[in-house]
């Protein structure tokens, strides 16, 4: 959903993508084309966090989830650079993820790319409900704002209501393809974000976000 940072210089990524446990996976190289893991960036992940008091695991067996490995495999088909998967946390609370972002802010001044990989409509069961591409349209439209046009106090306090905003639970009857958000956002620190993306999926409006 969102990218921020870049992987010029010190080449690696960190996708949180929305899967609940509190692992975060050092995955070694395996085949050709495939991506190496990060397993000193999920050291220093890991001090950040404690830093912050914020309590975390590793799992150097667990492997990529479709939601790092799809998109990672279109923006980086040769596999060149190292990847680490950072899962949510259970409980799914917005002001956690955020204050995961705020925590893992220094990577991105080591040119350490922080992508939250997920979708910003995710009702699958009402995906072909023609009846939802209204609220699903505002919903996006409340989310641009929010990360595009808000102060950042503004922004992350917008975040953290996140269920208040129109058609929020339309849109995302659970949330954790939009917790990814968080954790980006919260890194973001004072950047605004910037519309980059928006397309639409039978019908339901779609965007990406990059903070710059």
């Amino acid at each position: 959903m969102l990218l921020h940072g870049s992987t010029a210089g010190r080449a690696a990524a960190l996708g949180c993508h929305a899967r609940v446990s509190r692992v975060a996976a050092d995955v070694p190289a395996g085949t050709a084309g495939r991506a190496a893991g990060a397993p000193a960036l999920g050291t220093q992940v890991r001090e950040l966090l404690a830093a912050a008091g914020i309590e975390s695991d590793s799992d150097p067996r667990r492997d990529f989830d479709h939601g790092i490995f799809i998109p990672m495999k279109v923006s980086f088909p040769r596999a060149d650079i190292p990847i680490l998967q950072l899962s949510l946390q259970a409980g799914l609370d917005p002001a956690h993820h955020l204050a995961i972002g705020r925590a893992l802010r220094p990577l991105r001044d080591e040119n350490i790319a922080i992508i939250g990989s997920g979708l910003s409509f995710h009702n699958l069961r009402d995906l072909g409900n023609p009846a939802l591409n209204g609220p699903a349209a505002e919903f996006d439209q409340w989310l641009t704002r929010t990360l595009c046009e808000s102060p950042p106090l503004e922004r992350a306090a917008a975040l953290r209501r996140w269920a208040a905003a129109p058609h929020a639970r339309a849109c995302h009857p659970r949330e954790e393809h939009l917790m990814p958000l968080m954790v980006a956002a919260g890194a973001a620190a004072e950047d605004p974000g910037r519309h980059v993306f928006a397309g639409h999926i039978w019908g339901k409006t779609v965007s990406a976000y990059q903070f710059d």
